[in-house]
This record gives structure tokens, sequence and C-alpha cells, in this order.
């Protein structure tokens, strides 16, 4: 039996099943329960939220967990022990594993740039295209990255974000607006809206993360940092489509 084969095989088996639980329930989030909530009043609130909220939040951040370790794990087997990361004429150097680095420093920088001037969707939808593009150039032009490689390091890059995210900036927010709501007490604003901007952002990321994970094999006409980079725009064009539409969709 081939081990790497074997171990490749279950670590993509945890990473899809984890990854359809994670994403699954950021949606219900964005696109379900958010709208819903809008409808509820004080007291219904004060009920039912501290009810679900725990729960969802409970396998959605479980799922991210999961989903981050297997995709490093896969990372590790697939693209660097198989060298699939490099093109044919590159291969280990100090530039290469600065751009593998850089996808792990990523959430700091993202984290940074968000609390200074990319907390409007506007200003954040820009500046995330342009800086995919130039995550995109470095992993061509100074990693030495083959598509694939590149395709997939924006992809960990955007995973790596959203898990930090979910751990750091949303569950800590909503462990403390949970408590708040089921006390009666108005939830703190900046907590309410720190929340809701991760949650927003991941949900963008989301999309384009999907199509660079699972695309990996058919990436043939996708041959430049350019393509990949519409790819991108498409894809968040998409969201902000499903958020216009989300609160369109009403009960009986």
């Amino acid at each position: 039996m081939d081990v790497m084969n074997f171990f490749e095989s279950i670590f993509r088996w945890f990473h899809v099943v984890a990854g359809i639980i994670w994403i699954g329930v950021l949606y219900f989030f964005n696109w379900i329960n958010g709208p819903f909530e809008g409808t509820l009043d004080a007291e219904t609130k004060k009920k039912v939220i501290p009810e679900l909220r725990p729960r969802a939040l409970f396998w959605f951040r479980w799922g991210a967990a999961f989903t981050w370790v297997t995709g490093v794990l896969l990372l590790l087997i697939v693209y660097y022990h198989g060298r699939a990361v490099f093109s044919a004429d590159s291969g280990w150097s100090l530039r290469a594993i600065i751009m593998i680095a850089l996808v792990f420093v990523a959430p700091f920088i993202y984290d940074a740039l968000v609390n200074s001037f990319m907390k409007e969707l506007q200003a954040a939808f820009i500046g995330g295209v342009i800086l995919s593009f130039v995550l995109l150039l470095l992993f061509d032009y100074v990693g030495g990255f083959s598509v694939r490689g590149y395709a997939i390091h924006l992809g960990a890059t955007f995973g790596t974000i959203m898990a930090f995210n979910v751990w750091f900036r949303i569950w800590p927010a909503q462990q403390k607006i949970i408590t708040a709501i089921k006390e009666g007490n108005p939830p703190d604003a900046a907590l309410v809206g720190l929340a809701g901007l991760r949650s927003r952002h991941n949900t963008y990321m989301s999309v384009p993360l999907v199509f660079l994970m699972l695309s990996q094999h058919s990436l043939g006409w996708a041959t430049n940092p350019i393509t990949l980079t519409i790819v991108v725009l498409a894809g968040w064009g998409l969201v902000y489509h499903l958020y216009d539409r989300a609160p369109k969709v009403k009960g009986f």
C-alpha cells in the first residue's frame, strides 16, 4: 500500500467534510439566520439566540479548525513533499520558503489592514482584489510556484485568514454578544459590528476559495495571475448578488 496516497485520501476526505460543515454554517448565518433574526422582537431574541447561536457556532468553529488543519496536512503531502507547488524550472529556495510563510502571517497583515482602512465593504472589496493579484504575482515570480502552486496558496491564504477570523474575532465577540442577549442587555455595538464584518469577509473569501481548492486539475485555461484575479472578482460579485437576494426570501 502506498502510505502517502492513503494519508492523502484520508486527509482530503476529512478536509472536504469539515469544509462542508464550516462553509454551510457560514452561509446559514449570513443568508438565512441574519435576515431571520431581524424579524424577531427583543423577547423572542432573548429566548432563541442563546439556544441557536452556540449550537451553530460549535459546528462553525470546529469545522473551521479541522478544515484548516487537514488543509495544511494536504499542502505538506501533495505540494511540498510531492513538489506540485513548483514550476518545472524551480524548486526549494529561501524565496519560496518566505512566500509559503507569507500564507501563515497573512491573517495578521489582514487584521492590521482591516483595522486601519478596510473597514468599509467597498474598500475591502477593492483592496482585496488588488492584494489577491499582488499575492499571485509574488507566488509566481518570487516563489517560482506552478499555476497549481500559486492558485492553492491564494486559497490557503484565504482559508487561513478565515480560520483566524472564526477563532480570534467572531467567536470571542459572539460569546459576549450571546451572553448580553441572554441577560436581557443590549450587546456592545462594536462587538456586533466586528463579528458581522469578519463573517461577511469570510463569506466573500469562501466562494473563490472553493474554486481555488476544487479546480486544481482543470486550471489549464487559468494560466496566469490575471485570470485567477478575475475569478476572485467574479466570485465576490456572486456573493454580493446573494447578499442582495437573501433578505428578499420570506417565510410563510
